[in-house]
């Protein structure tokens, strides 16, 4: 007998935010549930039953970054399928751009899926290096100044 293979879905929030040629990104924990530990990743996270996109924005920004948007404008959509620890997923990212509160960086979760916050910049950034999620917000353009 086979081992069946569980399949999760989850939508998310995502922030990009770009300033002076960097851009904020997250290190994976080992307690990340869809992309592998140690990749770069955007803020965010998946969105609570009943919250509302911007609201599980701000929250996750604030648990993983110490920082709070100021502004956010929602600027692409995509899906992705991943494996992970017997799970299979099917996430649906909402990437907003965004403009953030002045404030010191830090993670405020404590063993959440998060390892490190830092303003990364965006000549040193590798495909390789970027969880899915990070190298489409690259790709599609959202780090440049609008």
């Amino acid at each position: 007998m086979g081992t069946e293979t569980e399949v999760r879905r989850r939508v998310s929030a995502y922030a990009v935010a770009a300033e002076d040629g960097r851009l904020l990104l997250t290190r994976l924990s080992e307690a990340s549930p869809v992309f592998a530990p140690g990749l770069w990743h955007l803020p965010g996270g998946g969105i609570d039953p009943g919250e509302q996109p911007e609201e599980a924005l701000a929250r996750e920004l604030y648990e993983e970054t110490g920082r709070r948007p100021v502004r956010a404008r929602l600027a692409a959509a995509r899906t992705y399928a991943a494996e992970r620890g017997g799970v299979s997923w099917h996430l649906v990212a909402l990437f907003y751009v965004v403009a953030l509160a002045p404030g010191p960086l830090r993670v405020t979760e404590a063993d959440g899926s998060t390892a490190e916050v830092a303003w990364r910049p965006l000549a040193d950034l590798t495909p390789g290096a970027l969880s899915p999620a990070a190298a489409d917000a690259l790709a599609l353009g959202l780090t440049e100044p609008r």
